[in-house]
């Protein structure tokens, strides 16, 4: 059979908001928790980004010249409504600074998708209201999404939630919602936040159904699949219920409209299921049109239990183990290009919806001094990230494997942080970029833009839609 791979199938980059933009006091943009939260005196902070806000024209021809043709971004809900409440102005600086990049993208060929948030949220929600611990927070979320959508819609055709939304039943970090209050236990709080996150997602949904019926919308999580280190029995047990209660649960959800019973049952048993509202189990029907995911790495885990203290993720995480067969970057993430295969198995036959690859890439330590990039620049030379082209080569082998081998249906192939950003924990130590901006966590030098080797590669993978890898 020949291999040759749909026509609209999807390449490019994602990125979010707050590590990219820069600007943060400029715009009529509100505070936001990334603006106030307590930094590491060894990395950066978000004030200045790769400064995308004033870039984006030059970032959007390097991304049309790598083949591009879709980029997801997040907006920045601050930028929309400062302090994220319900009966505020909306502010038109905002909307007009993203309606603007969306015009671009499409000018360059580029479909544009919309992440609504992105782990950020603006701080008078967190400060007064504990983030998503509050339901008024969820409907503070259905109105912004609801401008958004009002603002993009005739533009814009793909929409996402929460960036990896199965994080928030593992860290109230990415809630926002990390008071836990009198008597409340951690676990109980934890899942109850991460219902009323599923719940503004849903609410999403259902305003996008309403307002856009012709729009697509996803549900995302952050995917690892987490194999058993010595495969008896009980081990095998444990990686199953790991990787469910970490990853199935939520791409079932989306699926399914209401929650799996596996999933149901762990939390009763222990007395963590939260607290439904009226109309929360309709809401929970509102499914996706497909599931989308980001894949790094594969996990490997001892046998364990989940005991009746903590969450899901910390029984889990206590038993990882480096996986012997495979290689690891310096952060011990493993390069698995034959578990990703799996992982777009599992996604679309246990739901039977499309899935899309969102996110994918290997973050590398690229320090360079400046005499050291002025050098290379006179000498005509680039940097030699054969690391980079060879996981990218050997993940998109195996979705193509996937798709064309175990009838998986795949959108696209979405790489994470295409022209090099801060890294979560706001430094640029980690770099999974095609193009190197050339800044540090503490000099922000001239963020001049250089492609690395990797770019020509993708570029001539992403331009013959995939069927040139070597």
């Amino acid at each position: 059979m020949e291999r040759k791979m749909p026509k609209d199938f999807y390449w490019g980059g994602s990125v979010s908001s707050f590590q990219t933009e820069g600007h943060r006091n400029e715009g009529g943009k509100g505070v936001c928790i990334y603006d106030v939260r307590p930094m590491n005196p060894e990395f950066s902070d978000w004030n200045d980004a790769i400064d995308e806000y004033t870039r984006y024209d030059e970032d959007i021809a390097l991304m049309k010249g790598m083949g591009f043709n879709f980029y997801r971004f997040s907006i920045c809900w601050s930028r929309i409504i400062p302090n994220g409440t319900l009966d505020e102005p909306v502010n038109e600086e905002g909307v007009k600074f993203y309606s603007d990049l969306i015009d671009k993208l499409l000018a360059a060929g580029i479909e544009p998708m919309i992440t609504l948030v992105h782990f950020d949220m603006p701080y008078h929600l967190v400060k007064n209201y504990n983030g998503f611990a509050s339901r008024y927070v969820v409907d503070c979320f259905e109105r912004y999404a609801k401008v958004c959508i009002e603002r993009f819609g005739d533009r814009v055709k793909h929409w996402m939630s929460f960036n990896e939304q199965n994080l928030h039943s593992m860290m109230l970090r990415v809630s926002n919602a990390e008071e836990i209050p009198e008597g409340v236990s951690l676990p109980k709080h934890l899942y109850q936040v991460n219902h009323n996150v599923m719940m503004a997602h849903c609410k999403a949904v259902r305003a996008l159904r309403e307002m856009q019926p012709d729009a697509k919308f996803c549900g995302m999580g952050a995917i690892t699949n987490i194999y058993a280190y010595d495969n008896s029995p009980e081990n095998n047990l444990f990686a199953t219920q790991a990787y469910n209660l970490l990853n199935g649960y939520l791409v079932d959800t989306f699926a399914q409209g209401k929650y799996p019973d596996y999933w149901n049952a762990y939390l009763e048993n222990r007395g963590w299921m939260p607290t439904f509202e009226e109309g929360d189990e309709e809401l929970l029907k509102y499914t996706v049109d497909y599931i989308a995911f980001s894949y790094y790495r594969s996990n490997t885990v001892k046998t364990g239990i989940f005991d009746y203290e903590r969450p899901a993720c910390d029984c889990v995480n206590e038993q990882q183990i480096q996986n012997p067969h495979c290689e690891a970057n310096e952060w011990h993430w493993e390069i698995d290009p034959v578990g990703f295969r799996w992982t777009l198995n599992d996604l679309h036959h246990r739901t039977g919806l499309p899935v899309f690859v969102l996110e994918n890439g290997i973050g590398w330590r690229e320090d360079m001094t400046q005499e050291e990039v002025d050098k290379m620049l006179a000498e005509g030379r680039t940097i030699e990230d054969d690391y980079r082209i060879n996981y990218h080569r050997d993940h998109i082998r195996e979705m193509e494997n996937a798709m064309f081998e175990d009838g998986v249906d795949c959108l696209g192939y979405i790489t994470w942080g295409p022209i090099d950003i801060l890294a979560s924990m706001c430094n640029m130590d980690k770099r999974y970029g095609f193009v190197y901006v050339n800044r540090t966590n503490k000099d922000l030098r001239d963020m001049k833009r250089i492609p690395k080797k990797s770019y020509n590669y993708i570029k001539k993978v992403f331009e013959s839609n995939g069927a040139d890898l070597d």
